[in-house]
């Protein structure tokens, strides 16, 4: 149900006055919502907006960042009930009965839309956790989203995970403006301006200032189910292990040589930037199974960046 104009206007307030009023905010923005009417999250969970510093696990430094780019394909995991009732990383109460991802380096909370590169299925997944850190996976989901995508019994499948800016800068907005608050937030097309005048509130925050984000989500952006979606998937999508990048071929020549007992290894070519590079690849591999096998080894030979990429 869409908003009237005049509580549209209430919340772009809302926004704004949270991004100006440092600790007042909070207090500020439980008032409006409560003035507006708008309904608590199911879950109310008490989580809070996260980017985190640099960390250090299984000797891989990772780099948690903003990153409304973010676009990658591999192989995804689910966790369920040994975390079930256990706080996440952002302080939320993980429930692996609902739709929910850890994902190493996005911000908490993200909204990005992962795809089940065997299926077709996509869905909206809302990162509140950090991992996996199982060599070769990108994300690992909750039990009810795997089961949503259609992979629980098999437990991992090739995905590729996209982040959804506008859902996930709305989300950051959400989650600074309400912080242990949990609401639900109106539906239909709202403006939310993050103003300039508060250097330090946005840089701190990891919040982007002078940004203006619309949406037309037709339902809200909580914690309740999101709808599978159907897409169309390439039937080529093969999956490979990739040992290095290199900008000096000799070098990536070398390696080759080195891995061509795993399999068939090659070198391919490809440009980032201006920058020139060279992946020693091996494969195809004809499944998941063999694919952590061959990664295994190759991280044992002394190459901890070493990952698995689906192409």
């Amino acid at each position: 149900m869409y908003l009237k104009k005049s509580k549209s206007l209430a919340f772009i307030s809302l926004a704004s006055a949270v991004a100006l009023s440092g600790c007042a905010g909070p207090q500020l923005a439980v008032h409006t919502i409560k003035k507006l009417g708008i309904e608590r999250d199911a879950q109310g969970s008490k989580g809070y907006y996260k980017v985190g510093k640099p960390y250090k696990i299984k000797g891989l430094w990772y780099y948690p960042k903003v990153d409304y780019k973010y676009r990658e394909t591999g192989i995804a995991s689910w966790y369920g009930a040994q975390f079930h009732g256990k706080k996440t990383a952002n302080g939320e109460i993980f429930d692996m009965n609902l739709v929910s991802a850890a994902h190493r380096t996005l911000p908490m909370p993200s909204i990005v839309r992962v795809i089940n590169l065997r299926n077709g299925r996509a869905l909206k997944i809302r990162i509140n956790d950090r991992g996996p850190f199982a060599h070769g996976r990108i994300i690992d989901l909750s039990r009810r989203a795997a089961q949503l995508l259609g992979f629980l019994r098999e437990g991992t499948v090739p995905v590729r995970v996209e982040i959804l800016e506008d859902e996930s800068r709305f989300a950051a907005v959400k989650a600074q403006a309400l912080l242990s608050k949990a609401t639900a937030v109106p539906s239909g097309e709202v403006l939310v301006t993050s103003l300039a005048a508060d250097d330090q509130y946005s840089s701190a925050n990891n919040i982007p200032r002078n940004e203006k984000i619309r949406l037309n989500t037709g339902r809200t952006l909580s914690t309740s189910e999101p709808s599978l979606e159907q897409t169309q998937i390439l039937s080529s999508q093969k999956i490979f292990i990739q040992a290095g990048a290199f900008i000096n071929k000799h070098r990536a020549d070398v390696l080759k040589y080195m891995l061509e007992k795993y399999g068939q290894t090659s070198v391919v070519s490809a440009k980032v930037g201006q920058q020139q590079f060279y992946r020693v690849r091996i494969g195809p591999v004809a499944s998941i199974q063999e694919s952590d096998n061959i990664l295994y080894q190759v991280l044992k030979q002394g190459y901890p960046n070493a990952q698995v990429v689906i192409d």
